[in-house]
């Protein structure tokens, strides 16, 4: 039952936390910055899809 409670969870309080362990040498920014442009160009994309689709049953 001790070895259940003995767990080792991986959690930031802040960015800048994570900062320390980021790989290539990346500013935690940057990294932050390219999520948000990736969640927008799917967003969009997304978006795109579900008009076309929208489009074609209404004809």
């Amino acid at each position: 039952m001790a070895n259940l409670l003995n767990v080792t969870t991986i959690g930031f309080t802040t960015a800048g936390d994570a900062a320390d362990g980021l790989l290539f040498g990346w500013e935690i920014a940057t990294v932050q910055k390219w999520a948000l442009i990736y969640l927008g160009v799917s967003l969009l994309a997304f978006v795109v899809v579900w008009l076309v689709g929208a489009l074609r049953t209404r004809s």
